[in-house]
């Protein structure tokens, strides 16, 4: 491997380069299909950060217009910096609320996008509401499981092909089982600087991405306690060798929480009346909205930020309820390895975001021939596990 001299020049995007570097299966898919976006306009709502930038350097490169906007509270400004460098339009900061989000996501629809890439359901739900459209519009992708679950519980079905990334059986299980366990402890580690082995930690939820946390945190030496409503994920947890109890004994019994739902208000006034004393909840699903942050209010007679100078101000967040509990809140609960880390592995999110890549290029081709919300097609999800069965080989 050859080295560059110490005299050369910094890149000005360094994080940026380092990704691009490490994701050949996203470079290969632009090779492949990257003419299809020549001439086309993208709307994104993704997580800006440094292999979402890769994806929309790829784009530009192609000869692609693209706008996009963050999600609330993860935004990375250099990468921000980075993308506008590069003739990407992005809207919106780190800073930015729910609202401010909102109005984002409304100014992309304006724009009247030719391709959609979702992340949580919003723009879709949007465009089956009504929203300006362009002529060419073609379809969209979803990032998520919840945005998935969003758009087909909608009254109203899509009548334009929806591809969500997640239903992909090779995104469930290199990114979200592998990619997301490993960064969601980073991510919890960097932010507490506490150690895990001989920990009691519990992990709501038991999908893919549950599992990935549950299995790296006992990789690593903690007691891990799972909470599921599915007899299966039950099962599978129990032959990991993990405890399994319902969710009201695991939040009694655990001084750390990792919440991987994907659902909303799971933790509600209830759920908080059962947390132990001193216990920290840190979030893994998409929206931060498992913790029922008005319940939590409601229960509080004082907040302190315990919130180090560099990081956000609500990273360490200690409430002390009315009934003289302390309970500590990471990051808002939102997913904390965005927060507080790199995000998910370069190599989990090459794969994901190839699969993004040769999605949009299928439904840009006018090969996605159907409506309403469907998975990647079988063949995009085999040639790319092929391709990196091989890389790994």
């Amino acid at each position: 491997m050859s080295t560059a001299p110490s005299t050369a020049a910094r890149d000005p995007h360094p994080e940026v380069a380092w990704a691009a570097r490490h994701m050949p299966l996203l470079a290969e898919t632009f090779a492949s299909v990257g003419d299809v976006f020549a001439g086309l306009r993208l709307g994104l709502t993704i997580h800006v950060e440094p292999k979402t930038a890769v994806l929309c350097e790829h784009l530009v490169h192609a000869g692609a217009e693209v706008v996009i906007t963050g999600n609330v509270g993860t935004t990375q400004e250099a990468t921000a910096d980075a993308l506008r460098a590069a003739g990407v339009e992005v809207l919106g900061s780190r800073a930015d609320t729910a609202a401010d989000r909102d109005a984002h996501l409304d100014e992309i629809l304006r724009r009247e996008p030719d391709l959609v890439l979702d992340n949580g359901g919003d723009l879709v739900l949007k465009l089956v509401s009504g929203a300006p459209r362009s002529p060419r519009f073609r379809g969209a992708t979803e990032e998520t499981t919840t945005g998935g679950l969003r758009i087909r519980a909608a009254a109203t079905a899509p009548d334009f092909p929806v591809i969500v990334i997640n239903d992909s059986r090779l995104k469930l299980l290199v990114e979200n089982e592998f990619g997301v366990g490993q960064s969601i402890v980073q991510g919890f580690m960097n932010a507490t600087n506490l150690m895990l082995p001989g920990a009691r930690a519990g992990v709501v939820g038991y999908g893919p991405c549950g599992k990935g946390v549950a299995d790296t945190l006992r990789q690593l030496g903690a007691t891990v306690t799972v909470a599921d409503l599915d007899p299966f994920r039950r099962l599978d947890a129990i032959m990991r060798g993990h405890r399994v109890r319902d969710l009201h004994e695991l939040l009694a019994g655990n001084d750390i929480v990792f919440l991987a739902t994907g659902a909303r208000d799971v933790v509600d006034a209830a759920g908080i009346a059962a947390l132990r004393d001193g216990a920290l909840i840190a979030g893994v699903g998409h929206e931060g909205l498992e913790l029922d942050h008005a319940a939590l209010a409601a229960a509080t007679t004082e907040t302190v930020s315990l919130s180090p100078e560099s990081s956000d101000a609500d990273a360490r967040v200690l409430h002390r309820l009315r009934d003289g509990r302390e309970i500590v809140v990471l990051h808002a609960t939102r997913m904390i390895n965005l927060t507080a880390a790199g995000g998910n592995p370069i190599q989990a999110m090459d794969l994901g975001l190839a699969l993004q890549a040769g999605s949009l290029a299928a439904i840009a081709a006018g090969e996605a021939r159907f409506t309403g919300a469907e998975p990647v097609p079988a063949a995009i999800d085999r040639t790319l596990a092929e391709a990196l069965a091989t890389l790994l080989a």
